[in-house]
């Protein structure tokens, strides 16, 4: 039951961070501390703790590297390494690989807007959605970054889902 309602809280907290990134572009720290707090205390329970601080270990120097470069934002760094801690040690290779196809359809959804999108001159908009909204057609007309958080829960989400006992 706790282990169920831990999932629960998790899962919540990824669908929140990919939300609040569509909207701002970001990812708040406390939604990656709930992730990482959450996997810490599975793996605890598992009496998985070290082998999941190992591999978060690793995959941070990884995304780090990204980062450092430019190819990712320091939200989707915390938030993809909590992730690691949140998943069992044995699928995070199969979260990696989601991740990254998620995130590459993330980027054909975004080419297929950027085509489709009327250009001209929107009206503003009164609804929070619709400013949302707004804000990331001027995102897409601009070619700025992908809300990659989206890609990092799928990617969890769904490797969870494979994997709940």
């Amino acid at each position: 039951m706790l282990h169920s309602m831990i999932l629960f809280a998790a899962a919540m907290a990824l669908l929140f961070a990919a939300a609040h990134d569509v909207a701002v572009r970001t990812v708040p720290n406390p939604v990656s501390l709930i992730v990482a707090v959450a996997g810490l205390g599975l793996n605890a329970m598992d009496g998985q703790l070290l082998p999941a601080l190992f591999d978060a270990t690793l995959v941070f120097a990884g995304v780090w590297y990204c980062w450092r470069r430019g190819w990712i934002g320091g939200g989707d760094v915390k938030l993809l390494t909590a992730c690691v801690l949140l998943v069992p040690q044995a699928a995070v290779p199969e979260m990696l690989l989601g991740t990254g196809l998620a995130g590459g359809l993330l980027a054909l959804f975004y080419v297929a807007l950027a085509r489709v999108m009327s250009p001209g001159i929107w009206p503003r908009p009164a609804s929070f959605v619709g400013r949302v909204w707004r804000a990331e057609r001027r995102r897409i007309k601009r070619g700025l970054s992908l809300p990659y958080s989206c890609a990092i829960a799928a990617g969890a989400l769904l490797t969870l889902y494979v994997h709940i006992d």
